[in-house]
């Protein structure tokens, strides 16, 4: 059972400390899991602890600390899960919420229980020093940095927001199949707000990165530099012009872009809705779903990534799951659930937002993987369309797989050269008839610095995403004029 070993564990539940949770323990409240006749049963321990700065215009407006400790417990028998949490851990208390998930289970025969034994992970995340550690005025500092940065830029930035935020997540998952895991999690999140004026005409951009990191982040991405970015971008709108609407060619920026993919994409090869027949992908293994061009991955082992996990919330260790491959669908994202169902091996992506959730498939860091082209090469491809540099908000159909996306970051391109920057762009089409309309594929693959968190059935959870340039021959661009 490992965990960085350079940390102290704080988490109460931690080996050696001081309600310290053992696999003697672990079985005694399993086996209440158990007793109504349910086939398997999970106990998922957590201790979060957190806090932010919110810098805004030279003052320090808002500082946080937060925690929160708790239980899970599940209890699945057949299709069926029942589920329970607590925070207290006291014995009685642990054991009701054993009793109140055991109910989805009539009496009946209990499914196997082996004693959880501890198992070793990957070290995807070990850190000397957490963030939490470091003074709260080296973080104010940061904050403060930025924005110095940013008003340095340019004149016509009035005004400039930093956020920092941090968290370390300590877990341990004990399973009626014999699984001990006891994991720390670290995060963190730095953001800029750059706001730009001239005349009437008002913009704002943005920076900000992070990942399951330290304080050593900012020695190779300082605070400056994300202010001298949101700067940058925001003074670039004031110049943004109205966007053409209608069929057009749209070329994907690498890294960000792969948000794009994240969600028109990802989702529908979460293997639950395809459990469910909800998905486009449902029934389609070995069936061509992309441009041959197109191969994408969920790899939970990039190093300090903001989606990568030594272990899932229900004790499986991920790797690599190669989703589509040449265009070909290879596979779906599974939680136990979905993986007895389909008869296939777990992939490690059971995850949830808390104690307080019980674990869905979900993605860690989805990356469309690069192609054969020169990113110079696919400009110069295109006569008339958008480069789409970022992405903002958006709305997907998860089960159809249509989505419009804002682009907070975009420019015509014009006889293969990026020109004016462009206001008020959506994209508007659907996932799999995206990946279809896929004809140049760059080289420049690039994992989107930390920032993204996706959302789903109420729960929210960090994800990494990234993606090559990569030109789509069509899709319906959503603008302020036609033409």
């Amino acid at each position: 059972m490992t965990g960085p070993p350079s940390q102290p564990h704080e988490a109460p539940f931690a080996p050696g400390g001081e309600a310290g949770i053992d696999a003697r323990l672990c079985e005694r409240l399993l086996s209440v899991c158990l007793e109504q006749g349910g086939d398997y049963a999970d106990l998922f321990f957590e201790y979060r602890r957190g806090g932010s700065f919110g810098y805004d215009e030279g003052i320090l407006k808002t500082a946080t600390r937060a925690t929160s400790l708790g239980l899970g417990v599940r209890v699945q028998r057949g299709e069926g899960t029942g589920y329970a949490f607590v925070e207290d851990l006291g014995w009685d208390q642990m054991q009701r919420a054993a009793r109140t998930a055991a109910r989805i289970a009539a009496s009946g025969r209990p499914g196997p229980l082996l004693r959880p034994e501890p198992r070793d992970l990957p070290c995807r995340y070990e850190l000397p020093l957490l963030s939490l550690s470091a003074p709260a005025p080296d973080k104010r500092a940061l904050c403060e940095r930025a924005s110095r940065a940013a008003h340095a830029t340019d004149p016509r930035v009035v005004r400039v927001e930093a956020s920092f935020a941090e968290a370390v997540r300590e877990i341990l998952v004990a399973t009626s199949d014999g699984a001990m895991c006891f994991d720390v999690q670290p995060m963190i999140r730095f953001g800029v707000r750059a706001i730009a004026e001239q005349g009437e005409r008002r913009q704002e951009g943005t920076s900000g990165g992070g990942g399951r990191m330290s304080m050593a982040y900012f020695e190779e991405r300082s605070p400056e530099l994300h202010g001298e970015r949101a700067a940058r971008r925001a003074v670039a709108m004031l110049e943004a012009g109205e966007a053409p609407a209608g069929q057009l060619p749209v070329v994907l920026g690498p890294g960000d872009s792969g948000i794009l993919l994240h969600e028109a994409v990802g989702h529908g090869l979460e293997a639950d809705f395809n459990r469910k027949g909800i998905s486009r992908y449902a029934g389609k293994l070995g069936e061509t779903v992309a441009s041959p061009l197109c191969t994408v991955v969920d790899d939970a082992s990039l190093v300090q990534a903001r989606g990568s996990i030594n272990v899932d919330d229900e004790g499986a260790v991920p790797d690599r799951s190669v989703l589509i491959a040449g265009g070909r669908l290879r596979g779906y994202l599974h939680d136990r659930l979905s993986a007895r169902h389909f008869g296939v091996p777990r992939t490690g992506n059971g995850r949830r937002e808390s104690y307080a959730a019980s674990a869905l498939p979900r993605m860690t860091n989805t990356i469309l993987l690069a192609g054969p082209h020169d990113p110079e090469e696919i400009l110069r491809s295109v006569r008339r369309g958008i480069y789409a540099a970022r992405f903002g908000g958006g709305q997907v159909e998860i089960g159809c797989g249509d989505f419009v996306f804002s682009l907070t970051e975009s420019y015509l391109i014009e006889d293969g050269r990026k020109t004016r920057p462009l206001k008020d762009v959506q994209l508007i089409g659907n996932g799999p008839e995206v990946l279809r309309r896929v004809s140049m594929l760059g080289a420049d693959l690039e994992i989107a610095d930390g920032i993204w968190t996706c959302g789903k059935d109420g729960q929210s959870v960090p994800v990494g995403v990234g993606c090559p340039t990569v030109k789509i021959d069509e899709i319906t661009v959503g603008g302020t004029k036609l033409g």
